[in-house]
């Protein structure tokens, strides 16, 4: 009986750890058996930790990490809290547009932040993890390091900026990213413009130790340091580049799928297989949205992706969203029943219907952004 009266009496662990220590501001997402996956509390904790700092004259530089079972580092964060999103969006629930508005108006403060902002991208970094680390100054990867934004596979798009950051890759990466879901590890992550570094994940705790005991005296000397330590990596184009961007830039996702058919090597194989377990209607919907992204600023492309996510999950039962994660992690099935059976399915009407926003200029959730 005392072992459970001890661990009902145990402090809960805080999500987010935020601390000033030296000249740095720390935050550690604090939710390891979950990957760090973010819950509303989690990005309104990140959100004041970072306006705190913001106001903190004694603050130069913010850092963020994540936490893994086994100590600090190990995994950044696996994304959103999708089991959230199913209950959510099944009860109606409120809360889960209030994420939504909430996070993407936390990637664009990361992205516009005053101060430097340096990611330690180490392990699993997707979706909403990307969403706290892309608008970094100083973006780090590990050896470890598995980047991806495979939104596709759960009929999401990538989304917390993904227009943004993946329509400013090199040639025709974003698409190949954004569509496949495809997960990179970190030279390649450097090599499509996702990264600006990497660092072994056995030098991290000491480079930590290291930014919080050191007396910088400026923001730029902390980044300037951090970019000292990166490894030199050999200048490699992101392997079948060439490829990637002759197929990756053809108008449709339906000739996207049959040129990588007509492709017998193992990428194009792959690639496709990747693609064709994608919803149908998404990767349709995620082509668009990332080509029309390429000439949009950061706040236009948040406005039009809480648009996206709007329609994504008001259908309820119906929402392609909903019987993804239903596939993945709730029933765990890995077969989920998408409303279309292959590319060729989906009419031209269906996905432009996704970028009709349910809001006037005026009353969007993002007005505010600029």
């Amino acid at each position: 009986m005392s072992n459970l009266n001890n661990a009902m009496n145990a402090p809960v662990e805080p999500t987010v750890i935020s601390e000033v220590v030296g000249r740095v501001g720390c935050i550690t997402l604090n939710r390891p058996k979950a990957l760090n996956a973010l819950s509303l509390e989690m990005v309104r904790l990140l959100t004041q930790a970072l306006l705190d700092f913001k106001d903190n004259a004694q603050v130069l530089a913010v850092l963020v990490r994540g936490q893994g079972k086994e100590g600090p580092f190990g995994h950044f964060c696996a994304g959103g809290d999708i089991r959230f999103f199913h209950q959510a969006a099944l009860a109606g629930d409120s809360s889960l547009a209030d994420f939504f508005t909430a996070e993407y108006a936390l990637n664009h403060l990361i992205h516009t932040y005053t101060k430097p902002y340096i990611a330690f991208m180490d392990g699993v970094v997707m979706g909403g993890g990307m969403g706290i680390s892309q608008g970094a100054s100083v973006r780090v990867v590990t050896d470890k390091t598995q980047m991806a934004m495979p939104e596709t596979h759960i009929g999401l798009f990538p989304d917390v900026g993904g227009g943004y950051f993946l329509s400013r890759c090199p040639g025709r990466i974003g698409e190949y990213l954004g569509l496949t879901g495809q997960k990179i590890n970190g030279p390649q992550a450097i090599q499509a413009g996702l990264a600006d570094g990497l660092i072994e994940v056995q030098r991290l705790p000491m480079l930590w130790k290291t930014l919080l005991s050191t007396p910088f005296e400026s923001g730029e000397a902390v980044e300037r340091w951090v970019q000292s330590q990166f490894t030199k990596l050999e200048s490699l184009p992101f392997p079948n580049k060439a490829e990637i961007d002759k197929y990756f830039a053809l108008p449709t996702p339906l000739e996207i799928g049959l040129a990588l058919e007509q492709d017998n090597s193992e990428w194009a194989q792959h690639s496709l297989a990747s693609l064709n377990k994608a919803s149908p209607l998404m990767v349709h919907v995620v082509l668009a949205q990332i080509r029309k992204a390429r000439n949009m600023g950061l706040a236009d492309d948040l406005r039009m992706e809480r648009d996206l996510v709007h329609h994504c999950f008001h259908l309820r039962e119906s929402s392609e969203t909903v019987e993804g994660i239903r596939a993945l992690a709730v029933d765990k099935d890995h077969h989920p029943k998408w409303a279309h059976a292959k590319l060729s399915d989906v009419a031209a009407t269906e996905w432009p219907v996704f970028f009709e926003s349910p809001w006037t200029p005026d009353t969007h959730p993002l007005r505010h952004l600029s």
